[in-house]
């Protein structure tokens, strides 16, 4: 929804005769209209265009003749469960996305959101980990494949790239990985293509990375395997892109309160006291979005964790960019916090 607006967009200097050109060509009902520095001015289907030529105007008339200059529009934040409850209560068809400038990022189809536009994109699962703060559950199952509300953990990954797009999906394995390779196969019945990478012994987070067989063309997503998550694929891929980063971090806002009164103190002179003060920081929520070439930082065949690829990423001066999730976010790393998604 983010790569195509030379598809749909027209500046406002252009003719009603170039408007109906670009609506014969994108084959998608609507133009839109905007001015030089991008920001959208207008939209236009083919009701307006007739509606034009019955009040007299030609079709080398001035396109601000026939363009809708009352239209909504969403920011590239609003999620896609909502956007469809947009365009299904007031009956639309097409929804542009700006920023909050008004600058045109995309548009959103109604076809395609009731569908699946299917992305080049891969995704690649960490599931190799042990699970050790989880046994016994994980003497004999893998910690990808414990069971929320009917299915694993890892499957309610797979479908939720599914509703993104992303088809082929690589899940590094290690410990117990024969009951994931036996479970999901090689994905045609969840309607993706499913790859394994095998990791002869643990590589932590990223050293399975160096066991691609093929390197990735495209900005890839990485997710840990024991995350359960609404995070807005699209979105953060679009926001890698346009911050023209190496590497993007998924990252969660945590806040911790202090239960006790705090002394800022000089010496012995107290400064203030806080009651029960609040701290607010990022975290990391185990979701990245790698450009290709980081993989020259990840070594080979050794095991390695996210953060030191990330680290030297950051020591040879590329960009590393922070996506702020705001969906729902669990990671199921212990015993409470899995019985938290479970509802128990």
């Amino acid at each position: 929804m983010y790569n195509r607006i030379q598809e749909y967009a027209i500046l406002k200097s252009a003719t009603i005769r170039i408007a109906m050109e670009v609506l014969e060509k994108n084959m998608k009902g609507i133009v839109l209209l905007i001015d030089d520095n991008k920001i959208l001015l207008g939209t236009i289907v083919d009701g307006d265009i007739r509606r034009a030529l019955l009040c007299g105007y030609t079709l080398d008339a001035n396109v601000l003749h026939c363009a809708n200059t009352n239209f909504t529009s969403v920011n590239q934040f609003v999620g896609r469960a909502e956007v469809l409850d947009i365009m299904k209560a007031r009956l639309f068809q097409h929804m542009p996305i700006v920023d909050e400038y008004g600058k045109l990022l995309g548009i959103h189809l109604l076809k395609e959101l009731i569908g699946t536009v299917e992305r080049q994109n891969v995704a690649i699962i960490m599931a190799g980990g042990k699970g050790t703060r989880l046994l016994p559950l994980t003497e004999t199952l893998p910690k990808p494949m414990l069971s929320v509300a009917g299915r694993p953990i890892l499957e309610r990954i797979i479908l939720h790239l599914l509703g993104f797009g992303i088809k082929k999906i690589y899940i590094s394995i290690n410990y117990l990985g024969h009951k994931i390779k036996d479970y999901f196969q090689n994905g045609s019945s969840f309607g993706c293509q499913i790859e394994y990478i095998e990791e002869e012994f643990s590589m932590g987070t990223s050293g399975a990375l160096s066991l691609l067989q093929e390197r990735p063309k495209l900005p890839f997503v990485i997710l840990n395997g024991d995350l359960l998550t609404q995070v807005n694929i699209d979105a953060m891929l679009h926001n890698h892109h346009k911050e023209n980063n190496m590497v993007t971090i998924g990252a969660r806002e945590y806040q911790h309160t202090i239960p006790f009164g705090v002394i800022e103190a000089q010496d012995s002179k107290v400064i203030e006291l806080i009651e029960k003060p609040t701290f607010s920081r990022f975290i990391n929520t185990g979701i990245y979005i790698l450009s290709p070439s980081a993989l020259d930082f990840v070594p080979h065949k050794q095991k390695s964790n996210m953060p030191d690829i990330i680290d030297q990423i950051l020591k040879n001066s590329h960009r590393v960019g922070l996506y702020h999730i705001e969906e729902d976010w669990i990671d199921i790393g212990q015993h409470q916090q899995l019985k938290q998604a479970r509802g128990e």
